[in-house]
């Protein structure tokens, strides 16, 4: 999960040119209270006080928030969660404003964080408070998951209203975070309203989509949503470190294809991905199909080209 990732990315996605294609734009930082919106006044406190110097001061509270084991302690902890934190609302404002009509923020898509707990090195979970922005403006909002984890924060924030609907396509069955039963559907008026797609080991462009589109097409029709948040975690491609689906970058991109061409202003976030050299060939080519630009597989020399050997090519054999 190393930032490092995205600092690879925006240099690929610089030195193929696509940032000619869109308005990159950063976001003023957002305060811990508006983070409050979501999460608990005491966690984001702890947050904000917690350092590796001073973790011995705090042991009841990290055990409390269960942060230093998925989710260590670092320095700067706070100062990246209000970097990531603060491109997805403050995309989701621009969309509200609508000063675009896709925002990107591959920093983002953290969705496994809780009410007043991290998880799986997710700390502010993102995802919720971009959904609240945009609940601002839209009636109904969608997200869409394609991480191989189940967005499990995401959709216990709304599991009980009917004007966020969570979709999920993940592994399932012995399998972090254990969540997401095709008969978890929600609860109250939120009944319905949550949608969890459990899936297989080694999963290929063919069949994900063939449960993909069908699926999202009569999301679209039935729930008819002002916005959607789309997380695309690159742990579902093939190869990655810890997933163990057997994804393309073209069949993995082919969900963004489908999500934006039902013209629907559209928030894409980043998530996992292990493979330090997939992930970035994943979403430069997902940016390239958000702004509807081709692409050649050929990789452009860049600051990280070395990592991309033998065969320096965008698109991984799967």
């Amino acid at each position: 999960m190393k930032p490092h990732r995205v600092r690879m990315t925006h240099n690929l996605v610089v030195n193929y040119g696509l940032y000619k294609k869109m308005d990159v734009f950063r976001p003023r930082l957002i305060s811990p209270t508006a983070m409050t919106r979501f999460h608990s006044d005491d966690y984001i406190n702890f947050l904000k006080v917690i350092t590796p110097d001073n973790m011995s001061d705090y042991t009841r509270q990290l055990q409390r928030f269960n942060v230093g084991e998925d989710c260590p302690v670092f320095d700067g902890l706070f100062e990246f969660c209000q970097l990531y934190t603060s491109g997805s609302i403050g995309g989701s404002a621009r969309l509200n404003d609508d000063n675009a009509d896709v925002v990107i923020n591959w920093s983002g898509g953290l969705h496994h964080a809780k009410k007043a707990e991290a998880s799986g090195f997710c700390y502010i979970n993102d995802c919720v408070l971009a959904i609240l922005e945009l609940l601002k403006k839209h009636e109904r909002v969608l997200y869409i998951d394609i991480d191989i984890h189940h967005g499990d924060g995401v959709e216990e924030a709304f599991y009980s209203t009917n004007r966020v609907m969570t979709v999920s396509f993940h592994k399932f069955g012995e399998y972090f975070p254990g969540t997401g039963d095709v008969l978890d559907i929600g609860y109250a008026d939120g009944k319905n309203y949550a949608i969890n797609f459990p899936l297989n080991d080694g999963m290929d462009d063919e069949a994900y989509q063939s449960v993909f589109k069908p699926i999202i097409a009569k999301v679209m029709e039935h729930f008819a949503p002002g916005a959607v948040v789309l997380q695309c975690g690159a742990d579902s491609l093939s190869g990655d470190r810890l997933g163990c689906f057997n994804l393309s970058v073209k069949g993995h991109a082919e969900c963004v294809n489908f999500v934006r061409s039902y013209n629907i202003p559209t928030l894409i976030l980043g998530g996992g991905g292990y493979t330090l050299r997939n992930v970035p060939r994943c979403w430069t080519y997902e940016t390239a199909v958000a702004v509807g630009e081709p692409v050649k597989d050929d990789m452009p020399f860049n600051d990280y080209y070395e990592y991309f050997g033998p065969d320096y090519s965008l698109h991984l054999p799967v």
